[in-house]
């Protein structure tokens, strides 16, 4: 197997995989989108809620703001035998929101959602996520307990959005065929073809989606596309919960410590 990493942000990274089937590659895909754990709030105590917001709608949007999780400081509540309702300092982190509007109308974010000094680490990933809006002498004070989960259970769990995959085209031009009318450059809306020297060339094979437009297009057959073998282009996008590369890390050991549970169960079977 081979692993290119064309682009990494704070927030996305993008790879192209080469030598491992498709089964293989949408297996890693989908345990980023539903095993890869992370925190959200999960339980929330709410001790005065003067607002217009109701109670289990107010705990709805507390438990869609990401959280920045650490992975190594947490467990998740079932692996803890703490055997506590609202869990300990190894399986749940607190928040603390308390905010009262005075004389004028105020809006409450996500950067009022105060961490615990007993768990820092765990605090909202953007400060400017709206929460609820207080009229003059409205108040808001709750606990938020914040738990490992996976996506299995809840999409507030899932650590990425956008997370995709496709073949990585393979684009073969015949020189002789070609009379460089470029009918095949301005049907492509991805602009992956572009003109040198008068002959039709692939400039950003990456971004080829196999639409196959360029080959209706060109009057002299002179363009052959298709998917290369067992090579593909990976892209996810964070929900800022975890770094791009540790959630793709993550996701290659769940699948690493799945096969090795179907070997283990197989050793018994008779071949």
């Amino acid at each position: 197997m081979n692993l290119e990493i064309v682009e990494k942000t704070e927030d996305s990274m993008a790879l192209v995989i080469r030598g491992l089937p498709l089964g293989l590659v949408n297996a890693i895909r989908r345990i980023m989108i539903a095993e890869v754990p992370s925190m959200a709030v999960d339980d929330v105590l709410i001790v005065e809620n003067s607002s217009f917001m109701y109670d289990e709608i107010l705990a709805h949007r507390l438990g869609l703001i990401p959280l920045i999780t650490d992975l190594d400081s947490f467990v998740k509540p079932e692996e803890c035998d703490c055997g506590e309702p609202l869990g300990c300092g190894r399986c749940r982190a607190v928040l603390v929101l308390d905010v009262e509007a005075k004389d004028s109308v105020r809006v409450v974010y996500s950067s009022d959602l105060k961490p615990d000094p007993s768990n820092p680490t765990v605090r909202p990933v953007s400060p400017n996520i709206p929460i609820v809006k207080l009229a003059p002498g409205q108040r808001v004070k709750l606990e938020a307990y914040a738990r490992l989960g996976t996506g299995l259970q809840h999409a507030k769990w899932q650590p990425v959005t956008v997370c995709y995959h496709r073949y990585v085209a393979s684009i073969m031009i015949h020189k002789d065929k070609c009379d460089g009318c470029g009918r095949c450059v301005d049907v492509c809306y991805k602009k992956v073809l572009a003109l040198k020297d008068g002959i039709a060339s692939p400039v950003n094979i990456l971004e080829c989606t196999l639409c196959n437009d360029c080959v209706a297009s060109c009057p002299k057959a002179a363009i052959e596309v298709k998917p290369e073998k067992d090579t593909f282009f990976l892209r996810f996008e964070a929900t800022g919960s975890l770094p791009p590369q540790r959630i793709f890390e993550e996701a290659l050991k769940i699948l690493k410590a799945k096969a090795s549970e179907l070997l283990s169960k197989l050793g018994g079977v008779d071949r």
